[in-house]
């Protein structure tokens, strides 16, 4: 067993574990990281460690919100146990177009759109997005203050209350969550789960990042930050379980088989995604309480940019 293969994938399990779920794109962040660091295995065996090390990443989903996930815990009443089982409903209808768009293009797109170029130009445009979204969520929310507008504000997060006196305090993004549709992810309707799932049909793309499609979409449609982030980490869930078991159902249809030390080299990067996943997840929600997603959006135009220029000068 090469010790610097399984250097290289625990590297590869932070990378993963960090983007998988700031919306920044984990797909083309790996791509970009193996152009600089590449494991010494086959190509089939690379695709598959792609795909697979996010299961590690999605343990930390089920671990962190294990009881909001949970519909037999006891210590829920009857009436959330039953919200819980409507949340689950939910998140399976919404990732229906996923699979039905996206399991009959998935070689496709794996053949087509790996491009350093394409990556970068979906960063850039995912990061303009971001942007422009905000902005135009708190100019809405701030003309609803009483004296610029309606004077109405939708109901405040349970993480922030709006009052006269904070209203005069509270910053533009803080406000702009105030006066969502959708504060908490049970006030999901079926209409908006669905619209969410098929904004992630645009993640198929490398460089959008399934998390950036779905809370892009989910602010468009009048969710919260909080909301709709929450509501992303539970559509990961079937979503890369189900990518997974693909990649590895295609990996050993072609004959393939676990070659010495390759175990170890994904199972490495598994848990590491899992251990970064758990901080990163936590970072988000609690980054998102008060803070708009405009930083990342800022981010992505930067790394964009950087991309263009370093492989425009190797061609």
């Amino acid at each position: 067993m090469n010790f610097i293969e399984l250097i290289k994938a625990a590297v590869f399990g932070v990378v993963e574990g960090i983007t998988e779920w700031l919306p920044v794109s984990s797909t083309g962040h790996m791509l970009l990281l193996n152009q600089f660091l590449t494991m010494n295995v086959s190509d089939d065996f690379w695709n598959m460690f792609l795909v697979v090390i996010q299961l590690g990443a999605i343990l930390a989903v089920c671990v962190i919100f294990f009881r909001q996930l949970n519909p037999f815990s006891p210590s829920k009443t009857g009436f959330e146990k039953r919200q819980t089982w409507a949340l689950w409903g939910k998140t399976i209808v919404a990732c229906i177009p996923a699979a039905v768009i996206g399991i009959p293009l998935d070689d496709w797109m794996e053949e087509h759109l790996g491009s350093p170029f394409v990556v970068a130009a979906a960063l850039i445009a995912y990061g303009i997005a971001f942007i422009v979204i905000e902005n135009a969520r708190e100019e809405k929310a701030s003309s609803s203050l009483p004296g610029t507008g309606t004077g109405q504000l939708r109901p405040a997060p349970k993480h922030f209350a709006v009052t006269a006196t904070t209203a005069e305090i509270a910053t533009r993004s803080e406000l702009a969550d105030a006066d969502a549709r959708i504060q908490d992810v049970h006030e999901l309707d079926w209409k908006t789960a669905i619209g969410i799932g098929l904004f992630q049909v645009l993640s198929m793309v490398p460089g959008t990042s399934r998390s950036g499609s779905t809370i892009i979409g989910g602010l468009l449609l009048g969710c919260s930050r909080t909301a709709v982030a929450e509501f992303t980490f539970y559509l990961a869930i079937p979503v890369m379980f189900g990518a997974s078991g693909l990649r590895l159902v295609k990996f050993f249809l072609k004959g393939n088989a676990f070659a010495a030390g390759e175990t170890a080299i994904l199972l490495v990067g598994c848990v590491v995604a899992f251990v970064v996943s758990l901080i990163a997840i936590r970072f988000l929600m609690s980054f998102i309480r008060k803070h708009d997603f405009k930083p990342f959006g800022w981010y992505r135009i930067v790394l964009g940019v950087v991309v263009i220029v370093y492989f425009a000068l190797l061609a």
